[in-house]
């Protein structure tokens, strides 16, 4: 760069060097789009006239105590209600700071006075990524007593499962066997969790209010600027975009045995920003079929009006709209089972083992058809859970695809009792929208699922199945950013021919030199069935090799069978080509977890 180029740089006569550098901080991690956006922000500050109040806090008036908010979250549900409840304790007086886990000092807990704690659970009673270490720590020999800690704790979870909120009641009985005092009982949230949470909220900030409210006094300046609410609103789960769906096409062959759809959705005109990593959150209606079918075997016309928490509307609709019905869950059948005196079902319920694996073979129409009974409509809607948004890894980079979201999506579909059955959202945008329609979606951060900041960084990338998807993004990111980083991919489904997503994207990268290495493990293309975790083993050295040089390693799919099975390949991986006992190995992975080189996105 010329003299003359870095004089035009210089902060001098515009920013001090305090400023210049924290402006600097400020704007690193952002993208190409957010710095666009940002520079826009600015330019309307400096020509608006209109003020803005920003409250400040008057010197020597800090409060001397605060309240420390952790939050544990897989999907981003328990990061929204730690978010917003730190906004609801602040808006009552209250000092508080809020962490990722992830990011928060284990051993600072002996400092701390009050801690809120929201942490939601997956799998078999298992901690989410980002809350294993601060897990593990209060259940190791390294904590400290903490008789001067008051506490509350949020489980969110899902009841349809064994473990419900495990991670939850684990953090709750190692703080009290700590010393530490619950100011009042743990919330277990079910997944329609709103009401509880605020109901909680209420409740737990008064009993925070009489230590914690700040008696500092708090003065308004104004600076120019914009509206920051129109400034700062963006859409979200509570406020969707309503986008529209280019295009959605079939990418596994006519012989698969899977069906897994690729789909284009237009974010134009919403602003929203995502990065490779994140994750959409795409909300459904129920299919009208299914629907008239359940509203026959009860004997209803659909046309009952009904309240749904403070709407009126009539029964079809909110069956349609509203309701949880593709996805069956205890709470359900021991309501239905109570109303309607089924003396088979109260039996089945009693066989918790026995339940789980009766429901999740039915949605909520085969049990009502399986026993039939009668139910006035809004006796119905109270048995039966709010409807929820699912969530789908991004497979796409804005630096790509600009202002549209790509997904990735295995439809469910199946044939039982004489229907055919499908998934919630995969079946609505495989069958329930047409090309060119509307459907209303939200941008769900993951910031523990993201690309090193360093573009050398090597990548090692575990997706079978659609847990490819995010790694389409990520090679579409390096490839925009021109990254010198080396990147593997393991990818495994059933068949080559059949099977082998985005195969020629991927044949493109290797050719231009962009992707490294692909191991690939098409389990029924050979009498033995090769998963994943199989083809790190054989290629276990080299591995191990990318590790030792620095490489950031990511899994993503399947929670339960294969993120468990390829955490262990990585441990046996380590023990053998690093000649590690076990324990050292499983040491070594934890290390790489914590230093965020190890990251899954696993459901």
């Amino acid at each position: 760069m010329s003299s003359s180029n870095s004089h035009n740089l210089s902060p001098a006569g515009v920013l001090d060097q305090t400023q210049w550098s924290e402006l600097q901080k400020a704007i690193a991690p952002l993208s190409s789009g957010q710095l666009t956006w940002v520079s826009g922000y600015l330019a309307g500050l400096a020509q608006s006239h209109q003020p803005v109040a920003v409250v400040t806090q008057e010197a020597g008036q800090q409060p001397e105590r605060k309240l420390t908010i952790l939050y544990g979250s897989q999907t981003g549900n328990a990061k929204g209600v730690a978010e917003e409840y730190k906004d609801f304790v602040e808006q009552a007086g209250i000092t508080a700071e809020l962490f990722n886990m992830a990011d928060y000092k284990p051993k600072k807990l002996k400092d701390e006075s009050h801690v809120v704690i929201v942490v939601s659970t997956h799998g078999e009673g298992d901690a989410p990524d980002d809350a294993i270490e601060l897990h593990e720590f209060l259940a190791s020999k390294k904590v400290a007593k903490l008789p001067n800690l008051k506490y509350a704790v949020v489980g969110l979870g899902d009841s349809s499962y064994e473990f419900f909120c495990q991670t939850a009641k684990d953090f709750d009985q190692r703080l009290s066997a700590l010393g530490a005092s619950a100011l009042t009982e743990r919330l277990d949230c079910d997944v329609d969790y709103d009401t509880d949470v605020s109901n909680w909220r209420e409740k737990v900030t008064e009993l925070f209010k009489a230590e914690l409210k700040s008696t500092s006094e708090a003065r308004v300046v104004t600076m120019p600027g914009v509206n920051m609410a129109a400034a700062t609103a963006q859409y979200n789960k509570k406020n969707p975009f309503t986008a529209v769906l280019l295009d959605g096409q079939k990418i596994t062959g006519r012989d698969s045995v899977k069906d897994i759809r690729h789909f284009e959705i237009s974010l134009e005109g919403s602003g929203l920003q995502y990065q490779p990593g994140d994750a959409l959150g795409v909300w459904f209606n129920n299919d009208a079929a299914m629907v008239a079918r359940l509203l026959k075997a009860l004997e209803l016309t659909g046309d009952e009006e009904i309240q749904v928490a403070d709407d009126t509307l009539l029964l079809r609709q909110a069956l349609i709209e509203k309701m949880e019905l593709t996805q069956s869950y205890p709470s359900f059948a021991k309501a239905y089972a109570e109303a309607t005196q089924s003396s088979e079902l109260v039996q089945l319920l009693e066989d918790k083992a026995g339940l789980r694996q009766y429901l999740s073979q039915r949605q909520v129409v085969d049990i009502i058809t399986e026993y039939p009974g009668k139910l006035q409509a809004q006796q119905l809607v109270a048995m039966l859970r709010p409807l929820t948004p699912r969530l789908y890894s991004i497979a796409s980079s804005q630096a790509e695809v600009e202002d549209e979201v790509h997904l990735t999506v295995a439809l469910v579909e199946y044939e039982a009792f004489g229907f055919t059955h499908r998934g919630g959202a995969s079946g609505y945008l495989s069958h329930g929208v047409e090309e060119s329609g509307e459907i209303r979606v939200f941008v769900e951060r993951n910031d523990n699922f993201r690309l090193p900041e360093n573009p050398d960084t090597p990548v090692i990338m575990i997706g079978p199945g659609t847990g490819i998807a995010p790694f389409r993004a990520f090679m579409q990111q390096r490839e925009a950013e021109e990254a010198d980083g080396r990147n593997w991919l393991f990818f495994g489904n059933p068949n080559f021919t059949q099977d082998f997503l985005y195969q020629v994207e991927w044949q493109r990268w290797v050719k231009t030199g962009l992707l490294n290495k692909v191991s690939l493990a098409f389990s029924r293309d050979q009498q033995e069935k090769i998963y994943v975790q199989h083809r790190l083993l054989e290629q276990g050295e080299e591995v191990y090799q990318w590790l030792e040089q620095g490489a950031h390693l990511y899994v993503c799919g399947d929670a339960n069978r294969m993120a468990k099975d390829v955490h262990q390949a990585l441990v046996n991986i380590v023990a053998e080509h690093g000649n590690q006992s076990v324990e050292k190995a499983e040491e070594y992975i934890s290390q790489l977890r914590k230093a965020k080189r190890y990251q899954r996105d696993v459901y």
